[in-house]
């Protein structure tokens, strides 16, 4: 955690998010109906509310499974390398897999998942993120279904962290430095 001094600003609301899950949750269980073999797949540890929020809105029988990658650490900025730290503990090959992401930045760990994933055969394989920031994007990659398109601004809340801390927000907040 930096020493240096900052401020959380409301951006997205309580609310907004609320009501955008709820929207995701319909559209995700049209594109399914039918399915009886749904594996949601969150992102560790950024979409962990998001995902319990977004599964309470799908209308079918849903399993989730984690994954944690990082390319932060602590940092404001992506590394560009992708560990896997924690992998999925149940088969997908065959299944109607939704990898649920809290937020597309650079693009890099949507991609390294993704193609992890694919390469162990599932049925079909799309993601809905929370939030996506194409202007920092540096590897081509969408998400299926998306919550909000944001400006180049560091969020947290709502499971977003910065150092680990300001997950628990109800809201999604931009951090600001103040001179």
């Amino acid at each position: 955690m930096t020493d240096r001094p900052y401020v959380i600003d409301t951006f997205i609301s309580a609310k907004a998010i609320a009501a955008r899950v709820e929207a995701l949750g319909a559209e995700i269980t049209a594109h399914y109906k039918g399915s009886d073999r749904l594996v949601v797949v969150g992102l560790l540890r950024g979409s962990f509310m998001f995902v319990a929020d977004l599964m309470r809105e799908i209308d079918l029988p849903v399993e989730v499974d984690f994954l944690e990658a990082s390319s932060y650490g602590n940092a404001l900025h992506s590394s560009k390398e992708v560990r896997i730290l924690k992998d999925l503990r149940g088969e997908i090959a065959g299944r109607d897999v939704l990898v649920v992401e809290d937020i597309v930045d650079s693009g890099f760990t949507l991609t390294h998942v993704k193609r992890l994933l694919e390469s162990r055969s599932p049925k079909r394989l799309e993601v809905c993120a929370l939030l996506d920031k194409p202007s920092r994007r540096e590897i081509e990659v969408k998400a299926t279904w998306t919550g909000f398109t944001i400006p180049d601004e560091f969020v947290v809340g709502y499971g977003l962290d910065y150092a680990q801390r300001h997950r628990n927000l109800p809201f999604i907040g931009k951090v600001r430095f103040p001179e």
